[in-house]
């Protein structure tokens, strides 16, 4: 006497593979439909179509031949220029892009002091790879380089 279909093991082994694709195929939309995603740039039409604005700030510190060190201890950040250095009395915006999580961007003005050092402090350590972009308050030049940090050593941060 044959079983019953029923009682057998391939049918529904057969069953249940579609019925688990569903379920899974189910979850992974509801995830993908609920959650967003933390993009660091949430617009790239209007990137690209700004890179060639930003090249020309970045050419702009090359003809201004910018040098500098930066320098990260703790919560103090200390940028020292040896050429091109900005107008007496004009601040600078340093601004630091985590490379994945856009919520830990953050910037930094930096004043210069008696010595002609320019110094700021940070709110939370730095820890990982970061883009560094630095403007002056105007952005007529901008500097821009990948650091990785913390760091004890200085970072030559030219254009």
């Amino acid at each position: 006497m044959i079983t019953p279909w029923y009682k057998q093991f391939w049918p529904w082994f057969l069953i249940t593979v579609p019925i688990i694709s569903f379920a899974v195929g189910g979850l992974m939309f509801h995830l993908a439909s609920d959650t967003t995603d933390s993009l660091v740039v949430d617009d790239y039409y209007k990137e690209g179509k700004a890179i060639n604005a930003r090249l020309d700030k970045l050419e702009q510190a090359r003809k201004l031949n910018i040098t500098s060190d930066l320098k990260i201890h703790n919560d103090t950040i200390i940028l020292e220029f040896h050429s091109g250095i900005p107008r007496e009395g004009e601040a600078l915006k340093l601004t630091f892009y985590h490379v994945t999580l856009k919520e830990k961007d953050t910037s930094v003005l930096l004043t210069r002091d008696a010595s002609g050092l320019y110094r700021g402090t940070i709110d939370q350590p730095l820890e990982g790879k970061w883009h560094v972009t630095l403007t002056p308050l105007d952005e007529s030049w901008k500097i821009q380089q990948s650091v990785t940090l913390p760091r004890a050593d200085t970072i030559k941060f030219n254009p």
